[in-house]
């Protein structure tokens, strides 16, 4: 983009969310435009076909006047270098877009409908690395019409050539709108002309799986009505593979309660601006193929999801199971879609006086997610009353884990037979325990694995510790603060109790001994940092004969260098000199420290 700063280059593997820009698409199922916000490292030029894009430049800057988003993190003294802020502020405006979308009351004058968790949350995916975030969130939040203004801290504020189509059908890019012109692709591709093929939804595999080499022709899966519905009937939820994971997740969160956990539970999968993009079928495909760690094929593994597959003109539906033991997907296998399966129907059926139990679990670096987790898991169960003792038995049971150090998730059957017909108590929990540790064992290369092996455990013993036997029931029909009335619900809901992301109060007392030091005044640069208009070094163009350096660096570690031999042929194209301490004038000082002086360069 000409003249455009704002798109800064950070992890570029879309880790950080300093290139994040609001995307907006029509939705031709529901007749609108979904406004969303992506990684610009990430996402394929071609991929934009028919789509708007705003940055940072489309919100104001110094010329046409600032956005108050802007001028928010210039009045809290929300930046530093500015080179994150750009992204930040498109995350925060994709939130406000969004929340004015919905029908809440209208906010008072200066405010918005955004409330303070979705502020808090709007920027959970762009790390910053000058300073704290609590300014930064102040900004969020002071948007949000339910904030509390004295829990915003220390501000400024609270003072008075070729046509069209030839130029396209040059691009090396296809969206195929069917199956079929996607298999005749696909069926080209397979013929042997030596193209190097990448079929792409979000392309936001490169966020892990960085390309070393290049691609001939891309195919975009996105066009296929097939593989972008969302369906559901008395038998569960079917989901295309083309999906976002975003989308999947608002889908799940308007079902049952198996349906929200699930969909909790995907909202720790990577930050929103990723989710937005990424497929739920590319997801699914990564942990097939490059037994991907994250956490969807272990959740959906528990809760018996199928997988419908489609070979040429063939297609088949396997359990989840079945697809993550098969060998590597080819290029011509098209994951079409997911079923998630209705439990709640499933069970109204066959529980009676039972009750079930569903929770996920996960630990990982960072409990918001965008962290591979040491650990997931998915368990559920159906019990019942016994009716020879005061205990609980289990009728039947479904645990999965993942990520611990394998190719891919597991079931642990072992464990399911074990404890299915049994009444759960001290014992029965403890035998569990050490039967699941003998599975679920970590290969030998992977890190921490006692930590890896004693959260199994720690998962299995919370899930079913509040049931045991040793938890006498009390006179109100509660065991540990859980229901366990059969006749009020069959359905136990052990869930996490939510928690306020962040909280933070500052005060400050002005002494006007040394005034101003302590006054609020905003730094100058902030404005134009917030609205993308500074200009870093790496925006400055190079001038003309510019040459560029870099070090040469031993091959082995822990040497003495007795001495450099250059030969003509090891040197690289476009080298134009090789420099060596013999061509610094004066003394070859890089630093001197308390523990001597160093050589810029080693002789």
């Amino acid at each position: 983009m000409f003249g455009c700063y704002s798109k800064a280059q950070g992890f570029k593997h879309g880790g950080c969310g300093a290139c994040v820009v609001l995307l907006s698409k029509y939705n031709p199922v529901l007749d609108q435009v979904d406004d969303f916000t992506v990684s610009s490292c990430l996402t394929l030029l071609c991929s934009i076909n028919g789509c708007s894009i705003t940055t940072i430049e489309g919100l104001g800057n110094t010329k046409d006047g600032f956005h108050p988003i802007h001028e928010r993190f210039f009045g809290f003294h929300a930046s530093q270098c500015g080179f994150c802020t750009p992204g930040m502020c498109m995350s925060l405006f994709s939130a406000l877009v969004n929340a004015e979308k919905t029908p809440r009351p209208t906010p008072p004058p200066g405010f918005s409908k955004l409330e303070v968790s979705e502020a808090e949350r709007a920027i959970v995916g762009n790390l910053y690395r000058c300073t704290g975030y609590r300014p930064i969130a102040d900004v969020c939040k002071s948007f949000a019409a339910d904030i509390d203004m004295e829990d915003l801290g220390f501000n400024s504020f609270w003072r008075k050539g070729d046509s069209k189509e030839v130029k396209i059908n040059s691009l090396p890019f296809y969206s195929p709108v069917s199956i079929e012109e996607l298999q005749r692709l696909l069926g080209f591709v397979e013929g042997g002309n030596g193209s190097r093929v990448k079929v792409v939804v979000g392309n936001t595999d490169m966020s892990y799986y960085k390309e070393l080499e290049s691609f001939d022709k891309y195919i975009d899966f996105r066009c296929i009505p097939e593989l972008s519905m969302i369906r559901r009937d008395d038998t569960g939820m079917i989901i295309g593979a083309t999906v976002t994971i975003s989308k999947a997740i608002e889908a799940l969160r308007e079902g049952n309660i198996v349906w929200k956990k699930i969909s909790n539970h995907m909202e720790k999968v990577a930050f929103g601006f990723v989710r937005n993009s990424t497929s739920l079928g590319g997801n699914l495909v990564m942990a097939q193929r490059n037994h991907f760690l994250y956490d969807i094929a272990t959740v959906f593994l528990a809760v018996g999801s199928l997988v419908n597959l489609m070979y040429g003109l063939k297609s088949e539906e396997i359990t989840m199971e079945e697809f993550l033991r098969r060998p590597e997907l080819d290029l011509k296998s098209i994951l079409v879609s997911v079923k998630i399966p209705d439990w709640d129907r499933i069970m109204s059926i066959s529980l009676g006086t039972k009750m079930k139990l569903f929770e996920t679990y996960r630990a990982a670096p960072r409990p918001l997610g965008n962290a591979l987790p040491y650990l997931n898991a998915a368990l559920m169960a159906k019990i019942s009353r016994c009716a020879s003792s005061n205990g609980m038995v289990v009728s039947d049971c479904r645990f999965a884990f993942g990520a611990y150090g394998t190719k891919h998730a597991i079931r642990a059957t072992k464990v399911e037979e074990f404890l299915t017909g049994k009444v759960l108590s001290v014992d029965v929990l403890n035998e569990a325990v050490k039967l699941l540790r003998s599975i679920v064992v970590p290969d030998d290369d992977t890190s921490y694995p006692a930590y890896r092996s004693s959260l199994t455990a720690g998962f299995l013993f919370k899930f079913f510790s509040h049931l045991v036997e040793g938890n006498a029931e009390s006179p109100n029909g509660y065991v540990n603060g859980y229901s366990t009335l059969m006749s009020s619900a069959r359905h136990l809901d052990h869930g996490k109790v939510s928690t306020l992301l962040t909280f933070g109060k500052q005060e400050v007392e002005l002494n006007k001994q040394y005034h101003p030091v302590g006054e609020p005044i905003a730094k100058s640069g902030a404005v134009i940092q917030a609205s993308g208009e500074a200009v870093y070094v790496d925006d400055i163009p190079s001038p003309t004969n510019f040459l560029h350096g870099a070090f040469i660096f031993s091959t082995k570690p822990l040497a003495r260098v007795k001495g450099i031999i250059l030969k003509p042929k090891s040197v690289a194209d476009g080298v134009n000199a090789v420099i060596s301490f013999k061509d610094i004038p004066g003394e070859n000082l890089g630093i001197n420290t308390g523990f001597g002086p160093e050589p810029f360069i080693c002789r």
